[in-house]
């Protein structure tokens, strides 16, 4: 397929192209309502957000975009039901620097919770702004208008009709907004118009059919590989075998016989262009290239966790510090301890990024998979040397991300080539650079006490994180320095230190919880850079938690449900724990029950719970293991989740369904591979990940709907718990208990698995 795309077929094809007519059979205005040129895209003007087409349909000018969720439809429906439309008239552009103010991009949940509200703040100002002009169009007060399906209707006198179309369509709001001066996910916006009562929702609370299924199954879409432009290059980067290794001598005459090969390179930054990609891949496989000697501070792939216990901290800081625990422990009748250990992950997208980068004049483009469009367009303003209003960033569905994969290295990779070529440049990275050389998911180890009196009732508790930074390369990708391509020309580096604790509401007298990061193991340009993969830290905190619990609740003979909700303080957090397990049958016990489920096989069941951000999880996993082999099947999980108010049902139980999966999948299979030189993990039988055999046979999903509470996210909350839940369910199966992830046959063996 070819795309060439420009900002007119763009709008075209989301019903945003504006006509500045009436259509033939609609009244004319008594009065001229908005502009006729459409005001700056600014955060303080309403036209950012919403438009009226000449045919009545809206545009909601979404700053951010949806990653496979459907989360631009709940977006809709916010709209759609404070300008009471039905969602069929809703449509969301999203992801597009021309068109959209950026709020943050696909970002830590916050499509619904802070993206949507803030569209449906300016979409009650819309409504506000057209009933307004209704009144002076009819001669009614306000008070005497209604509004349904876009016509606005005097109460007295039904006849008294007008459309939005009629009033403003073709045209743009003039109307401008309080705005909280902060850009991206925080960013929100406030009008006259008020937020329509939840009493009086109609579209909010439905499950309407996702706009993308159809090309997506039927193949008749374009995806960022798609993207072609006049005059376009292939590119191919070269990474080194050593990790830290750079080019020293590159022989041209090796790839003199591929026609139109050119060799890019600058510092450490080395690439082939072609005019043909396959060229480009033949010349990239080919190139003889002599490279510096390097030696990476790359432990043995066992011994990273050694490596995280003794290396020095960089950064510490406390998350909650409630009593005295050091006095707690001191006078404990029974003290109780364990560690548990997190590997690096990859993001592992189902393919490798692409990204296509266009200069022209003054100006560029920048066509991208990135979940951060604005971003990723600010990076590439950054490596070209433009302000970052002159790089349009358009944002085109990629491989999938869930964090900080290699979208924004390819973006970086495009940008630089294109500027020492001044040739549109299309960048594609094969399998190994996706697996290889995205970056990871930060490896970590935790501590967890617990100190308890004569009785067995907690006294304190204690938990602490130490790993490599979650944002040792920042996950926004506007910096150069944060790149491969950035590192490799020498750009200086400004690394990040970030990790977390447990969120939950457990009331122990005294509590400490507190992280700490390392160094990277290679500074600048690694394979094994680590910053966000999708809810960033959340698993492998929760891992060690929740499995905690469950270790303290069998020490002193106490069902681990009966433990949790006897130090549970909030209501919301007692109720997803009580219906996840009602949910699920959970059968209480004091110690591991081994239960056969025939044919040589044990079965158990496990529970964990979690909050992020809002959002709180239970989650219960029964497990199936072979006895022999260790093989473990994650057979049924029960969920029960709440986010405040539902938008979607549809779409929130799809999501939590797609957590659970890809939550499986780095537990059970998932764990970065590296020797002294390299990432060796590249492909997916070295990096194996869940496959479809392999999947729940059913996931119970439990809603817990707050409609008079605003929503929350949920795009990751329930990847939050499932670790601890499969291991929790992995030691009540077996009597086994694992303490490092991901938990594979040969770990449940070395464990004690009989």
């Amino acid at each position: 397929m070819t795309t060439n795309v420009n900002r007119r077929t763009v709008l075209g094809a989301f019903g945003a192209l504006t006509i500045s007519v009436v259509l033939p059979g609609h009244k004319a205005r008594a009065d001229v309502f908005g502009a006729t040129t459409q005001p700056p895209l600014k955060p303080e003007n309403l036209s950012s957000y919403i438009q009226v087409n000449a045919d009545g349909t809206v545009v909601a000018f979404w700053g951010k975009m949806d990653m496979g969720q459907g989360t631009d439809l709940g977006v809709a429906q916010m709209v759609a039901e404070e300008l009471d439309l039905p969602i069929s008239k809703v449509f969301v552009q999203q992801g597009d620097t021309a068109t959209s103010i950026n709020q943050g991009g696909a970002s830590g949940s916050t499509g619904i919770q802070q993206g949507g509200t803030a569209l449906q703040s300016a979409a009650a100002e819309a409504r506000y702004q057209l009933v307004d002009m209704a009144s002076k169009q009819l001669g009614v007060p306000v008070s005497g208008l209604k509004v349904d399906d876009g016509v606005i209707s005097s109460l007295a006198d039904p006849a008294k009709t007008v459309t939005y179309a009629e009033l403003i369509g073709g045209r743009f709001f003039d109307t401008q907004l309080e705005w909280n001066q902060k850009i991206g996910n925080s960013l929100f916006v406030k009008g006259k118009g008020t937020i329509k009562p939840v009493a009086d929702h109609k579209v909010i609370g439905s499950s309407p059919m996702r706009r993308d299924v159809p090309w997506k199954v039927m193949g008749t879409g374009d995806y960022v590989v798609d993207i072609k432009v006049p005059g376009m290059l292939h590119a191919r980067v070269i990474r080194p075998e050593v990790a830290g290794a750079v080019p020293v001598e590159v022989d041209a005459n090796s790839v003199k016989d591929i026609p139109d090969v050119q060799i890019i390179r600058d510092k450490g930054f080395l690439a082939i262009v072609a005019p043909r990609e396959w060229d480009a891949i033949r010349a990239a496989d080919q190139l003889k290239v002599t490279w510096s000697d390097s030696t990476p501070n790359f432990p043995t792939q066992t011994g990273i966790f050694d490596h995280l216990r003794n290396a020095k901290s960089v950064h510490r800081e406390p998350g909650e510090d409630v009593g005295d625990v050091d006095a707690a422990f001191a006078g404990a009748a029974k003290v109780i301890e364990a560690a548990y250990e997190w590997p690096f992950q990859s993001h592992a997208s189902m393919g490798p990024a692409c990204a296509v980068v266009e200069i022209k004049g003054d100006s560029a483009t920048l066509w991208t998979g990135s979940q951060k469009p604005h971003f990723a367009a600010a990076g590439v303003a950054d490596i070209l040397g433009m302000p970052s209003e002159k790089v349009h960033g358009i944002w085109v569905p990629g491989p999938g991300s869930y964090g900080r994969n290699d979208a924004g290295d390819a973006a970086a990779d495009a940008a630089l080539i294109a500027k020492l070529t001044g040739k549109p440049i299309r960048v594609q990275g094969m399998r190994k650079d996706g697996t290889g050389w995205d970056p990871k998911g930060p490896a970590s180890i935790h501590t967890a006490r617990a100190a308890l009196d004569k009785d067995n009732n907690i006294l304190a508790w204690h938990f602490e994180s130490k790993g490599f930074s979650r944002v040792d390369v920042n996950s926004n990708e506007s910096a150069t320095r944060d790149t491969l391509a950035g590192q490799l020309i020498d750009t200086p580096l400004k690394p990040g230190v970030g990790f977390g604790v447990p969120e939950e509401s457990y009331g122990f007298p005294a509590k400490r919880k507190a992280w700490e990061t390392v160094a990277p193991l290679l500074d600048r340009a690694s394979p094994l850079r680590t910053t966000h993969l999708r809810d960033p830290v959340g698993p492998q905190i929760h891992f060690a938690s929740e499995s905690f619990m469950d270790e303290v609740a069998y020490a002193i003979l106490v069902d681990p449900l009966e433990f949790r909700l006897k130090y549970i303080t909030d209501p919301r957090d007692i109720a997803v724990v009580k219906a996840a397990t009602e949910k699920a049958g959970w059968q209480a016990r004091t110690a591991a029950r081994r239960q056969s489920a025939g044919d040589g096989k044990f079965k158990g069941q496990g529970m964990s719970y979690a909050q992020r951000s809002g959002t709180r999880v239970a989650v219960v996993c029964e497990v199936e293991i072979e006895s022999k082999t260790g093989r473990i099947w994650a057979r049924k999980f029960t969920v029960a989740h709440d986010c405040g108010m539902i938008v979607n049902p549809r779409q929130l139980t799809h999501t939590i369904e797609g957590n659970i999966v890809q939550a499986i999948s780095r537990s059970v299979h998932e764990e970065v591979q590296f020797d002294d030189k390299n990432v060796t993990s590249i492909d997916w039988e070295t990096y194996p990940i869940l496959d479809i055999t392999e999947t729940p046979e059913t996931i119970d999903v439990v809603l817990i709907d707050h409609k008079e509470l605003p929503p929350s996210g949920a795009g990751e909350p329930s990847m939050r718990p499932v670790a601890a839940a499969i291991a929790n369910a992995i030691f009540d199966a077996t009597g086994v208990r694992i303490r490092q992830a991901p938990f594979t046959p040969d770990k449940l063996k070395a464990a004690g698995l009989a």
